[in-house]
């Protein structure tokens, strides 16, 4: 025991604590932790990166609410099919988002169209054909309409009539009289539609009469507005 005493220095005592704490250090970590030893406070800041977790180890219920940004996803990672029905709605579409080209045919419907809202800039030229036209407006219209003129020529007949007849397939709906080259002997008598006898109007019929003898010749002019109708 004396020996023993002799050879006790201080140094000799921390060398030797030095290889207990050592040894105890390596038992330690040779030992396996058990499951949930590791507590979040024993965990460094960004001590666990990319590659230190396993893949598909972070489940949607480790995600926190909002957590994934905008600035997360990759170009072209939401696809059609992540998309849930009716998500993107219009708060979620930014202004002229969607274009011509981004709609299905046939998708614009009219029970998607707002009242009035086609207006005649929207038309395209010669886009209301008569298919697109009710039949009521249809024949209330004015189609294809011609002017049709006749004359006497100079003559001097006590009385004379004549008759701006219509081209075929069309009816008068507007015509008038004119008598020129003569003084106030000659006056106009009649200016109406001529009628076919199944009720047509086929065209303007128009008369005229000296109501005193006129030496000089005088002129008699009748016109017709024809159109189909």
């Amino acid at each position: 025991m004396n020996t023993l005493k002799r050879h006790l220095t201080v140094a000799n005592v921390l060398s030797i604590t030095a290889i207990f704490i050592a040894l105890s250090a390596t038992a330690v970590a040779a030992t396996k932790l058990g499951a949930g030893q590791v507590k979040a406070v024993n965990i460094a800041r960004q001590a666990v990166t990319n590659a230190k977790i396993k893949t598909q180890a972070v489940t949607s219920g480790k995600i926190k609410n909002n957590g994934v940004v905008t600035a997360d996803l990759a170009n072209g990672s939401v696809t059609a099919g992540k998309i849930a029905n009716g998500a993107v709605n219009s708060a979620k579409l930014t202004k002229e988002a969607v274009a011509a080209k981004a709609l299905a045919k046939n998708s614009v419907t009219n029970a998607k169209i707002g009242s009035e809202a086609v207006t005649t800039g929207k038309l395209g030229n010669e886009s209301v054909t008569a298919a697109k036209i009710s039949s009521g407006t249809w024949h209330q219209l004015l189609k294809n309409v011609t002017y049709v003129t006749e004359t006497t020529g100079p003559q001097s007949e006590t009385n004379r009539t004549l008759i701006a007849k219509c081209p075929t397939g069309k009816e008068a709906i507007a015509g008038g009289v004119r008598v020129t080259g003569a003084n106030t002997k000659v006056v106009p008598t009649e200016s109406a539609p001529e009628f076919s006898a199944t009720g047509a109007r086929t065209g303007w019929s128009a008369s005229a009469r000296e109501i005193e003898p006129e030496a000089g010749s005088w002129t008699l002019l009748t016109y017709a507005v024809c159109a189909e109708l």
